[in-house]
C-alpha cells in the first residue's frame, strides 16, 4: 500500500544492482510512493546487472559513475539537477566492495592493497558524495542522505573481514558530515545498520547461511528483509523524519539489543549434547 510519502521528491539512488538489492527495493518502492529519481551505478555493474529494466519501470534516468570518483560525482549530481530542473530531496548510498572477502583473505593476512580499495569504495565514497553535494548546493532543506551499515561496525562479526572497519568509518562520516549539514542546511544524514541480507554482494560473505540463521534465531522479530529495509529508508526520506540526524539506525528486528535469546541457547544446547568426540572431529576438519 503506497501513502504518497515521497510525493513530488526528486532524488538519486546510488548502488542498484539486481532484484536482490536493497537500493532496487528502495528505488521501487520511491517510485510508488510519488518520487521521481535518477539511478547512479559503475559501468561494470551495469553490465552485470538488470538496471535497465528497473530504470523503464520507474521512469529513471540511469547516470553510470564511479562512487570513488569526484569527478563522476560531481556529473552525477549536476545532470540530476538539470533532469530535475532544481536540487534533489532525497539520496541513498547503497555501496559496498571488499576484494578481501571475494578472495577469502583473512583479517590478519589482508591484501592492504584490497583494503584501501574497500575503505575507498565502501565508505570514502560516501564522503566524496556529501562533499559533492556540498559544493553544488545540490540537496533542499530538509532533504535526507541515507546510507546503508552494518552491526559489524561495532561488533566483531567472523567472516565480515574488512568490511566492519568501512562500515565503522561510513558511520562516523555519516556523524561529521551530519553535523555540518545539520547546522548550515538542515539536512539529515543517517545510517541504517541493517539485518544480514542475502543480495548479491551479502552472498559473498563467508558462512552468510549461517550467519543469517543466527541472528533470525537472535531477533525478537526475526532478521529484517531487504524489503521492510527499503520502507524504512523510504520514511527517513520523507517529511515524517525531519528531525532525524547523525543517527546509526538498527533495522535488525532486535538482535543489536540481545545478548541471548531462547531459540538460541535451544539449538547451542542440542549441539552441547552431542559426543564430544564427533564435534572435536568437525572442528579439525573444518
Amino acid at each position: 500500500m503506497a501513502y504518497n510519502l515521497l510525493k513530488g521528491k526528486k532524488g538519486i539512488i546510488f548502488g542498484a544492482l539486481d532484484e536482490k538489492s536493497i537500493a532496487w527495493k528502495v528505488a521501487e518502492m520511491a517510485h510508488e510512493e510519488g518520487a521521481e529519481f535518477t539511478l547512479s551505478n559503475t559501468q561494470t555493474a551495469m553490465r552485470f546487472g538488470e538496471i535497465n529494466q528497473l530504470a523503464e519501470k520507474c521512469s529513471a534516468t540511469i547516470i553510470p559513475a564511479d562512487a570513488t570518483s569526484t569527478a563522476d560525482l560531481t556529473r552525477v549530481f549536476e545532470e540530476s539537477m538539470n533532469i530535475f530542473g532544481g536540487k534533489v530531496d532525497f539520496v541513498l548510498h547503497s555501496i559496498g566492495m571488499s576484494l578481501n572477502v571475494r578472495k577469502k583473505r583473512v583479517y590478519n593476512d589482508l591484501n592492504h592493497d584490497f583494503f584501501m580499495k574497500t575503505l575507498d569504495i565502501s565508505a570514502i565514497s560516501f564522503h566524496k558524495m556529501l562533499q559533492v553535494a556540498n559544493k553544488l548546493d545540490a540537496i533542499n532543506e530538509w532533504g535526507s542522505v541515507v546510507a546503508l551499515s552494518y552491526i559489524a561496525a561495532q561488533r566483531t562479526l567472523y567472516g565480515y573481514n574488512d568490511m566492519a572497519d568501512a562500515k565503522a568509518l561510513l558511520e562516523s562520516i555519516a556523524r561529521s558530515f551530519g553535523y555540518i549539514y545539520g547546522r548550515e542546511k538542515r539536512i539529515r544524514i543517517n545510517t541504517i545498520s541493517q539485518s544480514p541480507t542475502k543480495t548479491t554482494a551479502g552472498s559473498g560473505v563467508k558462512g552468510i547461511d549461517g550467519l543469517m540463521d543466527f541472528t533470525d534465531r537472535m531477533s525478537p522479530l526475526g532478521n529484517a528483509t531487504a524489503d521492510e529495509c527499503a520502507g524504512y529508508c523510504i520514511t527517513l526520506f520523507s517529511d515524517l523524519t525531519r528531525k532525524v540526524t547523525m543517527q546509526n539506525l538498527f533495522h535488525d528486528g532486535g538482535f543489536s539489543s540481545m545478548g541471548m535469546s531462547l531459540k538460541a541457547m535451544n539449538m547451542y544446547n542440542k549441539s552441547m549434547s552431542c559426543d564430544c568426540d564427533d564435534v572435536e572431529e568437525n572442528i579439525v576438519e573444518d
